[in-house]
């Protein structure tokens, strides 16, 4: 694997949560400069293995916005 991606959504508590598509990595934080740290220190602790561990983290950060029509 090269590459591994988080879908990233707001958490309602305020924050972020981000979940690995394909891997069972969860993992949250209060701003996105530490959520990336956090994900990070995921990856690694996930795949100990460096061999196996991807190369390339995306987070693929969703944003919903509601308005009146």
């Amino acid at each position: 694997m090269t590459e591994i991606i988080f879908l990233v959504e707001t958490d309602d508590d305020g924050g972020y949560v981000a979940q690995a598509l394909g891997e069972s990595i969860i993992t949250q934080a209060d701003d996105l400069e530490t959520l990336k740290k956090e994900v990070k220190d995921a990856v690694h602790c996930h795949f100990p293995d460096e061999t196996l561990r991807p190369k390339i983290i995306r987070l693929h950060i969703v944003k919903d916005e509601v308005f009146a029509s």
